[in-house]
């Protein structure tokens, strides 16, 4: 369909946009921002009415945008303009400006900062955050410049995570975990260690967590993870345990950059001792291969922060593809649940704030944060969510995206040339729920996961002589569930995890 979109006009993509069904039009929406030819751009900027179309029509536009493989800065112009000076819904601002990080982040790594649209996208993010009102706002604003990535955004994403609330902390730290290596400098190290520390403020053991696994995954020096294995004597079990879980499973990592350094320091028994490591909490944390090749690893990781009553905080499934250096997440779903200490009866640590009742997902799919989804917030909405659930799950991304589209014209010596054509997509539908039971005193969350992928292979040989095609197709569907269930009205709290993945079809 995309290789048919691109040799059509602008009338006609629009005529075909204008004509078809309501439950087709998605599909060619998804396939006209995959094309990215004038025309079909053209066609899209005057069929795509933000303030009439429906919601789910235009997220559709918007994350298609964001997840295109190679985007143009033509795209991110038609972003940007549908963006400026209206008044949007508050989710499609949010999905609008995360998709503009991905595509400035994209952009860029093409070499292509330099273009003014480029530059004007940068400038709408910054301004988005300094005109932002509303805790929301700046949180969105934040993941977004985690999308773009882009280093000089470094300062302002430290001075929030320094000293914004838990939330905006939370958001910040989470946009620095995503810059690689070389960008996490020594200034960047500093503020983590004041908020792990909390050198100058209180702050919230998730967003410590986080600037604890920023320093330990960046060229860690010797004394940070010392430092940190040291800290763990004076926390609560359940952040201690899940903290020295995170170091050992640092250890068993062979490609991951610290281990030598923290295998030497384990050499230590100061270090290395019962009082350290027998911290006996249920959190846990887990990481390890489910595919090995010369060029290719890709893992599952599993986080499970837990309160001291047994309460689970925070939860965080990743799914990743390790080659050659380079980490893409192609998957990571992060539930996070606060404020429940108090409805547990539970007495909150020293110096730390009572957060507000809150219960909500986000998620990462192939390095683009996708808006983050509130299941609840505060007590009145919990209570009217237990008494008016409809059972159904949170669709999270369901859709089609481009992932490959490579052209190229190969010479031989022969004097003859090769024309070869890869083009690979993905269908998604990745849905997910999170009930909370007062009275069962039950806690279940779910992810559930369906893909299918599809690459088609192409090379051609045309001369005057000879003529000869070579072709390939190939077809994967697979599909994951992954389900918790918590009981926590006995003690010990009950747990029960399944991972389930259905046989996959490989054509």
């Amino acid at each position: 369909f995309i290789q048919m979109l691109r040799s059509a006009k602008k009338r006609d993509v629009l005529q075909l946009l204008r004509r078809a069904p309501e439950e087709t039009r998605p599909f060619l929406v998804e396939a006209a921002v995959a094309t990215q030819s004038v025309a079909s751009l053209a066609a899209l900027s005057d069929f795509l009415d933000f303030s009439q179309e429906p919601k789910s029509l235009l997220e559709k536009f918007l994350y298609t945008a964001a997840f295109s493989p190679q985007p143009s800065g033509e795209l991110l112009h038609l972003v940007l303009d549908k963006l400026a000076g209206k008044q949007l819904a508050p989710e499609i601002w949010e999905t609008g400006i995360l998709a503009v990080g991905s595509l400035v982040g994209k952009l860029c790594q093409q070499k292509l900062c330099g273009l003014q649209v480029v530059e004007r996208g940068v400038e709408t993010l910054l301004g988005g955050l300094r005109g932002a009102k509303e805790e929301p706002e700046v949180v969105v604003s934040l993941l977004a410049l985690g999308n773009a990535r882009l280093p000089e955004t470094i300062p302002t994403l430290l001075e929030h995570a320094e000293h914004g609330p838990t939330a905006v902390t939370s958001a910040a730290t989470s946009a620095l975990q995503r810059f690689p290596a070389p960008h996490i400098s020594s200034k960047v190290k500093r503020v983590m260690r004041r908020i792990f520390h909390q050198k100058r403020q209180s702050y919230d053991k998730t967003c410590r967590l986080a600037a604890a696994e920023i320093l330990l995954d960046n060229h860690p020096l010797p004394m940070d993870v010392i430092n940190i294995l040291l800290a763990t004597s004076e926390m609560e079990a359940e952040v201690a345990t899940f903290l020295v879980l995170k170091v050992q499973n640092r250890l068993r990592d062979h490609h991951h950059l610290a281990r030598n350094i923290m295998k030497d320091i384990m050499g230590d028994p100061r270090i290395n001792n019962y009082n350290f490591f027998s911290k006996a909490g249920i959190s846990s944390s887990f990481s390890g291969p489910l595919t090995a090749t010369q060029d290719l690893t890709s893992t599952f990781g599993l986080d499970l922060l837990f309160l001291e009553g047994g309460f689970l905080r925070k939860s965080i499934s990743d799914f990743s593809l390790l080659s050659h250096g380079q980490r893409l997440r192609a998957a990571q779903v992060t539930f996070e649940a606060q404020g429940m200490e108090s409805m547990m009866g539970e007495n909150l640590s020293e110096g730390e704030e009572e957060p507000e009742l809150m219960a909500g997902m986000a998620a990462t799919f192939f390095d683009v944060q996708l808006r983050p989804v509130i299941f609840f917030q505060g007590y009145t909405d919990l209570m009217a969510k237990v008494l008016l659930s409809s059972g159904e799950p949170t669709s999270v991304v369901k859709g089609n995206l481009l992932l490959m589209d490579h052209h190229q014209v190969i010479p031989l010596q022969s004097g003859l040339q090769v024309t070869v054509r890869l083009q690979g997509g993905l269908g998604l539908d990745i849905s997910a729920d999170m009930d909370v039971s007062i009275w069962e005193q039950e806690l279940k969350t779910s992810v559930s996961a369906r893909g299918s992928f599809a690459m088609d292979f192409q090379a051609e040989l045309d001369s005057p002589v000879l003529q000869a095609t070579l072709r390939s197709q190939t077809e994967v569907e697979t599909s994951i569930h992954f389900d918790t269930k918590l009981r926590f009205s006995s003690s010990p709290v009950l747990m029960c995890l399944q991972l389930r993945e259905e046989q996959v079809p490989y054509r």
